[in-house]
């Protein structure tokens, strides 16, 4: 596959609205040029973020990286940099709707794919969302 099938990402001002549709491009920027160790993607991704918010978010991280000495944990960044700039309405938003979720007289299948689609808006687990159906019936 040529280099030039997926360009670079854009810069990043910290936007929540934006930040699904920029990550999902960072992560086939990252894919795709094939950076694979964790310190390179951090480094990467941190280079592609611009403005006020991403700025203060960059000098912590970087003043964190300045410190440490052993490689970073990649999970725990892909959670902190989504929970920095993850558009938090949404996700409360489809929170509720799971909390208020009533299956009346609609069918079971479509009642379970409404279901499964507010857990993927939310990107929770299996469990959660079982909690979160439980505490309302």
């Amino acid at each position: 596959m040529p280099k030039n099938m997926v360009p670079d990402p854009e810069w990043f001002n910290g936007d929540r609205i934006k930040f699904k549709d920029w990550w999902r491009g960072m992560r086939l920027f990252l894919k795709n040029n094939r950076v694979i160790k964790t310190d390179n993607r951090i480094i990467a991704i941190l280079a592609c973020l611009r403005g006020d918010v991403a700025s203060i978010y960059i000098q912590k991280k970087l003043n964190k990286l300045d410190k440490e000495l052993k490689i970073q944990d990649w999970e725990e960044f892909v959670k902190e940099i989504k929970i920095m700039f993850s558009n938090k309405t949404k996700t409360a938003d489809a929170e509720w709707k799971i909390k208020s979720l009533k299956q009346g007289k609609q069918n079971t299948a479509d009642f379970i794919i409404e279901l499964e689609g507010l857990a993927m808006k939310i990107d929770i687990n299996e469990l959660h969302v079982i909690f979160l159906l439980k505490k309302n019936v």
